[in-house]
């Protein structure tokens, strides 16, 4: 059972998310206020630049339940900012409102934060607690800690395939196989992430748009990957160094090889379609069941270069000889967990800590 700190702290989360789309690249924030077991208050980081969740939170507060601020707690879900950015300190504010006690989720990791804002509370005599829910807090801006503990964006690897292992034919252009329901889901991934990025050979064989035209949010940054002209590593560095907090990574094969190959992922999303042939559509959905749960455990193996594409002979799925196809990735590993979308399949795992 929640205690009153985590039932109030949990409000908080689900406040922040609504700010998903508008608050990158400021993190997800909520806020609650409470007096004798009642919310007078609440509110969320909506848009980089514009109002904090604090500052939301104390403007939602009635007339007539101003004069309860003294006897309140402030419930919010990161430490209150401590510096003047393009707005002023929330810890200023808060000790103004003279609330008798704060509850933090977890800690700024920002290097103008980190600590300064519950340093500058406890000192105005404020009582603070720390640490609610913290795992779930952090989680929640998994690509902001990432970004500033980790120096690098927050990386999420996403491709879809056949049940049978395949993501398409060498020099046949893109395979059709999500669904309208898990294309409304990469897109919601595109959405949520600053930039997205493919390898040169699949900008030039499929031609990507890599906008999000089935989802209510803005275009990332679109990249183009070319291992000749730098390195991995070299790339995160450049895109730190430009503010990018998060990258998608949607394909080829090879160029997700290459970032498995480094450990370089912190996130990634497999979406599993149907077989790939039509007499195979015919299957029994436990037949399809099977081929799905064989697919996460042991996947189809490919080279660990994955230098051509991940290219095998088609021969092996009955096509014809000639036909080369594109493999997916192999994952030596168990999904976090997993979704069904109407035929499909979605496996997420995370590398995140």
């Amino acid at each position: 059972m929640m205690s009153a700190d985590e039932l109030y702290m949990h409000r908080c989360l689900q406040l922040a998310l609504n700010g998903e789309i508008g608050a990158p690249p400021n993190p997800m924030v909520g806020a609650v206020i409470v007096c004798d077991d009642r919310i007078i208050g609440e509110g969320f980081h909506a848009r980089c630049g514009e109002a904090h969740a604090e500052v939301n939170a104390f403007a939602s507060v009635s007339k007539a339940d101003e004069r309860l601020l003294s006897q309140s707690t402030l419930y919010v879900s990161l430490e209150p900012c401590a510096h003047y950015g393009k707005t002023p300190p929330c810890a200023d504010l808060v000790i103004r409102k003279g609330v008798r006690r704060v509850v933090v989720g977890c800690i700024d990791p920002f290097a103008k934060v980190q600590g300064r804002g519950i340093q500058m509370l406890r000192d105005a005599g404020i009582d603070v607690t720390v640490g609610v829910l913290e795992q779930e807090c952090r989680w929640l801006n998994r690509k902001f800690f990432t970004f500033h503990t980790h120096h690098r964006p927050y990386i999420t690897l996403k491709w879809a395939q056949t049940a049978d292992g395949v993501m398409g034919e060498l020099g046949g252009g893109p395979l059709l196989i999500s669904n309208p329901a898990t294309l409304r889901h990469s897109h919601h991934l595109r959405a949520t992430n600053n930039a997205i990025l493919v390898g040169w050979r699949t900008n030039v064989n499929d031609s990507p748009s890599l906008t999000t035209r089935h989802y209510s949010g803005p275009n990332p940054r679109r990249i183009v990957y070319d291992s000749h002209a730098e390195t991995i590593p070299q790339l995160l560095s450049r895109l730190y160094s430009e503010g990018v907090q998060s990258l998608l990574v949607e394909g080829g094969a090879a160029t997700h090889s290459q970032f498995l190959d480094l450990g370089l992922w912190d996130e990634i999303h497999q979406e599993l379609g149907m077989p790939r042939h039509r007499e195979k559509l015919l299957l029994s959905n436990a037949l399809f069941e099977r081929a799905a749960h064989r697919l996460s455990a042991k996947p189809v193996p490919i080279s660990k270069s994955c230098e051509s594409e991940a290219a095998i002979k088609s021969e092996e799925l009955g096509v014809k000889p000639q036909t080369k196809i594109i493999c997916a990735p192999k994952l030596d590993l168990l999904p976090s967990w997993q979704e069904t979308i109407g035929t499909h399949r979605i496996l997420h795992y995370y590398n995140y800590k």
